[in-house]
């Protein structure tokens, strides 16, 4: 093929390309994009300070008592009542249980330094049916739980996490080598790491405790998240080939996040879609445990959408723009 052949053909891709998609400066706009991850970031670091991070007995340890009781209770004045006396903060849940068809179970989880004595469970139990005559409060267990297997848990969550992280910067700088592999995979674990901060925060602010399932969120978040950032870089990838030589690396990035920015935003709004669904069904019917794990999934699915499309290939695009200067630097 001639060389005014190749051209022709170089040229007709191009046409090609920027007729199929409106091309949006988002490497123009990053500073925007890292300001506002920074803000976000920090935050939470605020809020952990304001609030405090609530974490689950099963990994610091305590005593879960429940009860059945009849009709309807407030937890909220359940908890008051048995901080008072315990001094302690107090988890109630409500539920269902099998002892009876109009009974209902009551859990109560909380953590002391001192053992839940039997003198203790008698005098909290008497202080509930006192405060809530009507509603035919009964004992039903009090267990202690140990925080060796909670603890042993979340190590080998984190372990796993870390050990994807790795894997997932091996694989994409095998993976992209044509595009600068290994930073490719630092970034895009990097934007892994703004989106699990941000479910962090999440759970942090809407009260949550953190317990298996933050780090079923964790876990989930780790393979959603990637996969979005992946197809970006494959389109990077591929419109490397496409366009000439010539073409500036922000305007390759500009145009391969113009052409997958719909696809990413179109599979992100059904999957948060369905977690809204969830939400909202588990709101009306009161099922708090659900709520803990749709809430922070659907933070975490638009978290990942953001830093997919402008964290990860922005973090990426400024480092290979700085590299390049520090050569013409050198030379």
């Amino acid at each position: 093929m001639s060389k005014s052949n190749k051209k022709n053909k170089t040229n007709t891709n191009i046409q090609s390309i920027l007729e199929q998609v409106k091309v949006r400066d988002f490497y123009g706009n990053r500073k925007k994009f890292f300001t506002l991850s920074s803000v976000l970031m920090v935050l939470v670091v605020l809020c952990c300070f304001i609030f405090g991070v609530l974490v689950s007995i099963e990994f610091k340890g305590g005593t879960i008592a429940t009860y059945s009781y009849t009709g309807t209770i407030d937890e909220n004045a359940v908890a008051n009542i048995a901080k008072d006396y315990l001094g302690t903060a107090v988890n109630v849940q409500t539920g269902e249980t099998f002892t009876g068809e109009k009974e209902q179970s009551l859990t109560l989880s909380f953590s002391m330094k001192q053992g839940f004595s039997a003198d203790m469970q008698d005098a909290l139990l008497s202080k509930l049916q006192d405060n809530f005559k009507d509603n035919d409060i009964k004992s039903l267990e009090s267990n202690d739980v140990a925080a060796k297997s909670g603890k042993r848990f979340l190590l080998k969550c984190s372990v796993a996490a870390i050990f994807a992280s790795i894997v997932l910067i091996l694989y994409i700088s095998w993976r992209f080598k044509r595009i600068s592999g290994w930073s490719a995979g630092v970034f895009a674990v990097v934007a892994l790491l703004h989106d699990l901060v941000i479910v962090f925060g999440t759970f942090v602010i809407c009260r949550f405790e953190i317990d298996s399932n933050f780090m079923a969120v964790i876990l989930t978040i780790l393979g959603y998240s990637v996969n979005d950032t992946i197809v970006i870089y494959d389109r990077i990838r591929e419109n490397q080939s496409l366009l000439p030589p010539t073409t500036k690396l922000p305007e390759l990035v500009n145009i391969s996040l113009s052409q997958t920015m719909r696809r990413t935003i179109r599979t992100s709004v059904t999957t948060i879609t369905a977690m809204l669904i969830v939400t909202i069904l588990a709101a009306v019917n009161n099922v708090t445990s659900i709520m803990r794990f749709s809430i922070p999934m659907t933070v975490g699915m638009i978290s990942g959408c953001y830093s997919s499309l402008c964290l990860a290939p922005m973090l990426w695009t400024a480092w290979k723009m700085r590299e390049k200067k520090a050569a013409k630097t050198e030379e």
